[in-house]
């Protein structure tokens, strides 16, 4: 039987395989396409996705104070979800990710640490070696800046907004937690779309691909709102800002992307760090 910090790290993996996979999607989808518009196909598919998935099982809604914290997150998130996308489709997508992961995972992290205490010396080792693993995930070979990077930069500040946000939302229905941050965040995206006029900027496939996308985006956020109501917002935070391994490996994999030694000696590290801040 799984002890609470089991099911805490069950649910940070989760998240992990879901996001890795819809950032690659969503990345992709947003390369010959209006990041806003891709971003507002992601949140619209997630909210319909989860809200039916509330109804079915029958949650409890949210008190005020939950939906207020899940609204704000949900703001941050779009607008960092859409820098993101827009940063994978200019760039690197072995380089947007992980920027934007380590900042989204160091902030919420050392917040955690004045609120909730410092962990156990060999966790927080666990967290320094998974920093170090996403930033060798995210190694680039050139001397120049490469392209992206203040997108990424600022899609992380915005992924640790939500982060911070998703925890003070409390330990009411992850589902429908999840359900208000999707539901603010398509009205930040959307607002963006309609000033821009860019409704015509995807085709039939790009489209399809980020209505996958966003149900995996979804899945994702409510797999760690979980994780961080049964564990701590640092191991929940950290566990979960591994998903850039799951993105590298698929563009890797289906793209071709330059895989490095780097990269390889990264994935190992974050592999190596998961046991260390799992444990009790």
């Amino acid at each position: 039987m799984f002890t609470s910090i089991n099911i805490a790290t069950v649910y940070s993996l989760a998240a992990v395989l879901c996001w890795g996979a819809s950032d690659f999607i969503g990345g992709y989808a947003s390369r010959r396409a209006n990041a806003f518009l891709i971003a507002t196909i992601v949140n619209f598919s997630g909210l319909l996705f989860i809200s039916i998935l509330a109804i079915a099982e029958h949650s409890a809604l949210p008190s005020h104070h939950s939906l207020a914290w899940a609204l704000a997150g949900g703001i941050s998130g779009g607008f960092a979800l859409a820098f993101f996308y827009r940063a994978l489709s200019t760039g690197r997508m072995g380089l947007a990710a992980p920027v934007s992961a380590v900042l989204g995972a160091a902030i919420p992290t050392a917040v955690a640490f004045f609120s909730e205490g410092l962990p156990k010396p060999v966790q927080i080792a666990g967290f320094i070696l998974a920093g170090f693993g996403i930033w060798m995930v995210s190694h680039h070979d050139e001397d120049s800046q490469p392209e992206g990077i203040g997108l990424a930069v600022l899609a992380g500040i915005g992924f640790a907004g939500f982060f911070l946000c998703m925890k003070q939302a409390g330990n009411e229905s992850a589902l429908w937690i999840a359900a208000g941050s999707r539901a603010s965040s398509l009205v930040v995206t959307l607002t963006v779309v309609i000033l821009s006029r860019a409704f015509r900027d995807a085709d039939r496939p790009r489209i399809a691909l980020a209505v996958i996308a966003g149900c995996l985006d979804v899945s994702g956020s409510v797999f760690f709102i979980r994780a961080s109501q049964t564990g701590r917002l640092d191991k929940a935070v950290v566990l979960a800002s591994l998903y850039p391994v799951v993105t590298v490996l698929l563009a890797r994999f289906f793209l071709r992307e330059h895989f490095t030694r780097w990269k390889a000696v990264g994935i190992i590290a974050a592999l190596i760090a998961v046991p260390l801040i799992s444990i009790r």
